[in-house]
């Protein structure tokens, strides 16, 4: 993505605030040239002064000081108040427009990103955005306004003021920022990286320091932020070191301006064509200007720290492999629908186009009501299944119907919100139970969410907590044990109350007996549902009413739990081994 496109890009989002901009930028001109006219009128005042007029000479000029003093600090004040309001709102929509663009990437489009880089995405690079408005775009249009009035102001002495001013002018707006940017090549981008490398490295080592800690590895981690630390120190070094440059080739650029003018006009005052005491005002006029091209180097540097912050956004706003953007079948008058029965079609599907396939050729039905349990070894595509099913990705060919009609005709929120997923890794939110059920509908009532905690056989162990429904489960649930925070994700399903249940390896790393408990709450969620199992763990199979065999992508075997033993196929062999091992 091109430098162009980036800014483009991001003066779109912009556009909603541009009269609060424009406004803004419009007293930025006033307050400098407020500030012009306040040198020269105290110039003029005491130029004049020196030749002893009357006091009635200078009632004017001494008025024109009092009111651009006052009018110099009232339009400071409302410019950054209408600038910094203006730039609080562009944050506040692109944090929005940012997370909007995000959710339908969760979770599957998303596994392939760290949670600390994400993290820095949302919250630093947007950060560096507010600089977008403040010190890239108002800034060039306050220094192009400034610079023809104060032109203006030198041609009515003589032209050739104008020009002279008008190019030391554009060396410092224009010149040096160029320099500065030519400069800085890269160092925006390095920055912005940097920052982020050493926010996930951080967000990392505090989320496994139990782990770093128990295999001694605190110096590795230490060295490793420091060396990161160290990177970013660096280019920030760099970056504070060329604005000091900018810093000091603007004042420069400011005093040989000043000469100029001098030169240029004294030959002018001895000729009579300009009153001696006008050239003080003249001279201090062309200083004060330079307030307005001050920023302009800065701008360029910020502008480098925003395309970068912009292209970081951009690469995960643009990702287009999830299902809402790689297909546009969804409709919005999605079909009835008449029952819950789920066939998939000879799917086929791949995550990358140089991978093999994860289903390859897949068929089945799941009627309404029945209940399917998915068994095979790791990789041999299991939560695949349920990936398509929830429409995280679409099928590469074949189709998966709901109801007999395809799934892609209903978007992806009404298709979900009619399915009900207990995972194996189910996350709790670093709040109370009750705000934790209450994901599973958000306007349940306190009867409802006590029936659904009472389903999933955690209702009595809540209520022997000290705060009962309003304890803290803890940053990802910890507080709570495996089996405790199974059977909240079990009670959330229940909540939820969607007609098609899927359980994906819900037991897996449960000790016996606590898979047991969580079996027993499973068996209360599934009836009545159509359901649909992923499990590694063969025991319990007999309630199903088919189940499917997969190995490397492939459908091998399907039937129920007796007649796949007997076939003494794969399903038979698996069984076998999980039996010995139970033994053992």
């Amino acid at each position: 993505m091109t430098e162009r496109t980036i800014f483009l890009r991001l003066l779109r989002l912009a556009a909603p605030f541009w009269r609060w901009m424009l406004l803004a930028a419009l007293l930025g001109v006033l307050t400098i040239l407020s500030s012009v006219a306040l040198l020269a009128v105290s110039a003029s005042i005491i130029a004049r002064a020196a030749l002893r007029p009357s006091i009635a000479d200078l009632q004017v000029t001494i008025v024109g000081v009092r009111f651009f003093g006052i009018t110099r600090g009232v339009f400071r004040y409302l410019e950054r108040l209408l600038s910094h309001e203006a730039n609080f709102r562009l944050l506040a929509r692109l944090r929005v427009w940012f997370y909007t663009a995000l959710e339908p990437l969760a979770p599957a489009r998303l596994v392939q990103h760290r949670s600390g880089d994400l993290l820095a995405r949302i919250v630093a690079d947007i950060n560096t955005l507010e600089n977008f408005y403040v010190r890239v775009l108002a800034p060039p249009l306050v220094a192009l306004v400034v610079a023809l009035v104060v032109a203006l102001f030198l041609a009515a002495y003589d032209g050739r003021l104008a020009l002279a001013v008008l190019g030391w002018l554009a060396l410092a707006g224009a010149g040096l920022p160029l320099l500065s940017r030519w400069l800085s090549r890269g160092a925006g981008e390095a920055l912005a990286a940097a920052r982020g490398e050493l926010n996930v490295t951080l967000l990392d080592s505090l989320q496994g320091s139990a782990d770093v800690i128990a295999f001694g590895q605190q110096a590795a981690a230490h060295d490793r932020v420091q060396r990161l630390n160290r990177e970013l120190a660096h280019w920030q070094q760099r970056m504070g070191w060329l604005r000091g440059m900018d810093a000091a080739g603007g004042a420069l650029l400011v005093n040989i301006a000043a000469v100029s003018v001098i030169a240029l006009a004294t030959p002018l005052v001895r000729a009579g064509t300009i009153a001696g005491v006008d050239l003080p005002p003249l001279v201090l006029a062309t200083m004060a200007s330079f307030e307005a091209v001050a920023g302009l180097p800065a701008a360029f540097q910020y502008l480098g720290h925003s395309l970068a912050a912009g292209r970081r956004l951009f690469e995960i706003v643009d990702d287009t492999g999830h299902a809402e953007t790689r297909y546009s079948v969804s409709s919005s008058n999605p079909p009835p629908i008449s029952n819950h029965s789920i066939t998939f079609e000879t799917v086929t599907f791949r995550y990358a186009p140089d991978e093999p396939p994860a289903l390859a050729d897949v068929s089945f039905t799941l009627d309404a009501g029945q209940r399917i349990a998915v068994v095979g070894g790791s990789g041999a595509g299991k939560s695949t299944l349920v990936n398509l099913l929830c429409r995280f990705w679409d099928t590469d060919m074949g189709r998966i119907t709901l109801g007999g009609h395809d799934i892609r005709e209903y978007d992806a929120e009404h298709l979900r919100a009619r399915i009900a997923v207990v995972a194996q890794n189910t996350y709790l939110f670093n709040t109370t139970i009750r705000e934790n059920l209450l994901i599973g509908r958000r306007e349940a009532a306190e009867e409802e969410l006590i029936a659904a905690a009472r389903g999933a056989r955690i209702h009595d162990f809540i209520q022997s907590l000290p705060q009962g429904y309003d304890t803290w489960v803890g940053e990802q649930g910890l507080r709570l044990s495996g089996g405790e925070r199974q059977r909240i994700a079990i009670a959330r399903a229940l909540l939820k109350d969607a007609p098609i249940l899927v359980l994906d390896e819900a037991t897996a790393n449960l000790d016996a007996l606590t898979e047991r408990d969580v079996l027993a709450a499973i068996h209360e969620l599934m009836r009545g549902r159509t359901t649909l199992m992923i499990t590694h763990r063969l025991s319990g199979l007999e309630i199903f009413d088919s189940v499917l065999v997969l190995q490397a992508g492939r459908l091998v075997e399907q039937g129920t739990h007796a007649d796949l033993l007997r076939a003494n196929g794969i399903y038979r062999r698996l069984y076998e081994v999980q039996r010995q091992e139970f033994k053992d």
